[in-house]
């Protein structure tokens, strides 16, 4: 009796995943990293007063946060800066791009004072419509 042996198949076509893997991982390093930078201009102690309809606000990446603290120093990236330097950034974004997004993030504990002076320095510098960011309050 003959036995025969079967012949492999012609080259099967093969999926290589090597490089759709890395891409995975360089894509989720990528998130991971843009969204620490963003979150850390967030994490500035900072006592949000509560609102009944809060809700986030735009997650564009070109929206300017400006903060203003309990004792009204107002803070941009990390830096504490003078009205006329706050004036002169906010300047130059809208000079870049007109359509420029500006979030207010004043503490509940500084006087209001203190965030309206900010929310005319936006206006005067172009900024028709700046965001004030609250905590929703349940």
């Amino acid at each position: 009796m003959l036995i025969r042996a079967r012949r492999p198949a012609p080259h099967s076509p093969v999926i290589d995943l090597t490089p759709i893997i890395d891409m995975v991982f360089l894509l989720l390093i990528f998130f991971l990293v843009a969204t620490t930078f963003h979150q850390a201009e967030r994490e500035i102690e900072v006592a949000l007063p509560a609102a009944r309809a809060a809700g986030p606000i735009s997650g564009a990446l070109r929206e300017l946060v400006i903060n203003v603290t309990q004792d009204g120093r107002t803070i941009v990236g990390g830096e504490a800066m003078t009205e006329a330097a706050l004036e002169q950034l906010v300047r130059q974004r809208v000079a870049a791009n007109p359509a420029q997004k500006v979030s207010v993030r004043g503490d509940r504990r500084t006087p209001y004072a203190n965030v309206v002076n900010v929310l005319d320095i936006c206006k005067r510098a172009g900024i028709s419509q700046p965001y004030l960011d609250t905590v929703l309050r349940e």
